[in-house]
């Protein structure tokens, strides 16, 4: 069986973001880059079901700047056979995202496509939901735990209820959640071998897909900085506080 995972390069969670000057997005400059957290739990529920003996071949995917080949790398140090990287140095939504990754789908065939539920840069958790509705495929989002069994691959995914499983026929589309696996770190020997592997770059116009954005970003602004909370000392105050000074009740 052969899964595709998709992986994002983004800021690393450990970096506190700054905004630009002129408020036009998110300063990148001198900035460490990683792969997105929710990615690597995606690699690393492949890379088990290979150790299974489920998955034959692992193919990671990731659609950004040439720099973005770093974390390709990363995904093959970890378990990935080879990678692809989609090149553009375009901002992308969710949408272009979505049509670049069927076309690669399409080209691939995997019975298996796994993506993190959400990026931690722009936090939208659409892209695996547009991309079942474009290939028509099966999905199971913000999966919990994973099993392939013959031509199906039941998801269990956390509800607000508790927890819910769902049997779906392959090929079929699973978005991870945290509490899936717990990824694994690269060895120094397989961070080496990964140099060797195939790395294939191609573009959005070899795809055949067009990535025109009708949305576009007017501003971008720090949150508030929050203010210091007080302590008070009856029900009485607290509510007078809500009252006449939050004015929330």
């Amino acid at each position: 069986m052969k899964v595709l995972v998709a992986v994002k390069r983004v800021v690393d969670y450990n970096v506190k973001v700054r905004v630009k000057a002129d408020n036009s997005g998110v300063d990148l400059a001198n900035v460490k880059m990683s792969m997105n957290p929710f990615c690597e739990i995606a690699v690393e529920e492949a890379v088990r079901l290979k150790e299974k003996g489920v998955a034959s071949e692992i193919v990671v995917i990731s659609i950004g700047p040439s720099a973005a080949q770093e974390q390709l790398r990363t995904a093959l140090a970890l378990g990935a056979d080879r990678a692809i990287l989609v090149e553009s140095a375009e901002e992308l939504n969710s949408l272009a995202v979505a049509k670049l990754l069927k076309a690669v789908v399409e080209k691939e065939q995997p019975q298996l496509v796994i993506l993190g539920k959400q990026a931690i840069d722009s936090d939208n958790n659409q892209t695996g939901q547009m991309l079942g509705a474009l290939t028509g495929y099966a999905q199971g989002t913000f999966a919990s735990k994973v099993e392939v069994a013959g031509d199906k691959v039941n998801v269990t995914r956390e509800i607000d209820g508790g927890l819910q499983t769902v049997s779906l026929n392959l090929p079929a589309i699973v978005t991870t959640d945290l509490r899936l696996n717990e990824p694994r770190y690269a060895s120094l020997p397989n961070i080496m071998k990964a140099k060797k592997k195939p790395l294939e770059t191609v573009t959005p116009d070899a795809l055949g897909v067009s990535i025109a954005s009708s949305v576009k970003t007017l501003k971008v602004e720090a949150p508030a900085a929050r203010s210091a909370g007080v302590k008070v000392k009856s029900v009485a105050e607290l509510v007078e506080k809500l009252k006449n000074e939050a004015k929330v009740i």
